[in-house]
């Protein structure tokens, strides 16, 4: 099942996507429907609403609001190598914020402090229901599905200490979505082809049986910290190709467009725009 986010009027409705249409949900978000436990996302299998066809309506994040956003670092191999490190023992965790998503298709606002924009695409975990101290069946069981995370990095701000948050949480920077694809069709350790491409150069390919620490392990892992809940978001690392380990290094610029794709998941489609283009476009009618 695809399950997807859209705007509409002054708010958002939970969809399910079935090719080039989407049926409403009875639900604000994929977060609240997943909120709403088991039997609500039972129900949202085969449930009837009104129908919208894909191109006339504007999809938000799938998760406009996770409750939390975890980001893993350094875990493919392929990365690893091309930022000159060594595979961790454990994983690199730090966190951003819902104020850096924006939608499957919306902007990506370049912010004008920094020069050193960076793409990242991810593999994102979407939790189903609440987890704490888990094993491994109880990890892979609280998976609800994956969808698709860009984790565009201010490399500048990024460098300027040892903690990366700074860097990695900039406004309307990061794109989430199209959809949360359920476990059902991916199983809980998928192999899927993950690729970037800006203004059609393919930036990244790799396949996410390069990561060092799987789904299961990162959920495992966190669990062990604290409780994760439904509709938290785990994005899992990121491929080698990202613009910081080129020589010379390359960034993103206002006018590009930015692909990000991972099969069996869909795409995200974003320009790239300067924070006064984003607020000329925030005041159109």
């Amino acid at each position: 099942m695809h399950l997807v986010t859209m705007r509409v009027k002054d708010s958002t409705r939970a969809g399910r996507l079935e090719g080039a249409r989407v049926v409403e949900l009875p639900h604000r978000d994929v977060g609240a429907l997943l909120e709403a436990g088991e039997e609500a996302l039972l129900d949202a299998q085969s449930g009837d609403g009104k129908a919208h066809e894909l191109g006339t309506v504007s999809l938000a994040p799938p998760i406009p609001r996770p409750g939390k956003i975890f980001c893993v670092g350094l875990n493919y191999r392929s990365h690893i190598a091309e930022m000159g490190r060594q595979p961790d023992e454990f994983p690199t965790l730090f966190a951003t914020y819902a104020d850096a998503l924006v939608g499957p298709r919306d902007p990506i606002e370049l912010p004008p402090q920094s020069e050193q924009i960076d793409w990242e695409a991810e593999l994102a975990i979407v939790i189903k229901h609440p987890v704490r101290n888990a094993g491994e069946r109880e990890a892979a069981a609280a998976i609800a599905g994956f969808t698709i995370y860009n984790d565009v990095t201010a490399r500048d701000w990024q460098r300027r200490t040892t903690q990366w948050l700074q860097g990695k949480t900039f406004e309307r920077t990061s794109p989430l979505g199209p959809a949360v694809v359920t476990v059902d069709e991916t199983g809980v350790r998928p192999e899927l082809q993950i690729a970037c491409e800006i203004d059609g150069w393919r930036a990244q390919e790799g396949s996410t049986a390069d990561l060092v620490f799987d789904p299961p392990s990162i959920v495992r892992y966190l669990s062990t910290i604290l409780t994760l809940r439904p509709g938290d978001v785990i994005a899992t690392g990121t491929p080698a190709g990202v613009g910081a380990g080129l020589d010379p290094p390359r960034y993103l610029r206002a006018g590009q467009v930015v692909r990000t794709s991972i099969e069996g998941l869909g795409e995200l489609i974003n320009p790239c725009v300067s924070l006064a283009e984003a607020e000329m476009i925030a005041r159109r009618p």
